[in-house]
C-alpha cells in the first residue's frame, strides 16, 4: 500500500505525464480508503484549473513590468529560503 506521502507524488506527476497503469491502480486503491488525499486531489485539480484559467488571462494583459518582483518581494524570498536552508542544516546536524 502506498503511503500518503507517495500519492502527493503520484498525483503530482501526473499532472505532468502520464503513469503507468500499475501506479494509477495503486493511487486509485488509496484514495478509495484515505479521505485525506481525496481531498488533497481536488484540492490540486482546483488549483490546476485556476492557474490555467488566470493564468491564461494573465497572459493576455501582463506586460513586462508586472513580469517581475518587487525587489521587497526577491528579499523576503530569499530570506526565507536562506532561514529553511540553515533550519534544514540544523536539522540534518
Amino acid at each position: 500500500m502506498l503511503s500518503c506521502k507517495e500519492v502527493c507524488h503520484f498525483v503530482s506527476e501526473s499532472l505532468d505525464q502520464q503513469l503507468p497503469w500499475y501506479t494509477r491502480l495503486r493511487v486509485r486503491l488509496h484514495l478509495f480508503i484515505c479521505k485525506a488525499c481525496r481531498r488533497m486531489v481536488k484540492q490540486m485539480a482546483l488549483l490546476q484549473t485556476a492557474a490555467w484559467f488566470y493564468g491564461a488571462t494573465d497572459e493576455q494583459t501582463s506586460t513586462e513590468e508586472n513580469d517581475t518582483l518587487s525587489e521587497n518581494a526577491r528579499s523576503r524570498i530569499l530570506k526565507q529560503l536562506q532561514q529553511a536552508n540553515s533550519g534544514s542544516a540544523d536539522h540534518n546536524a
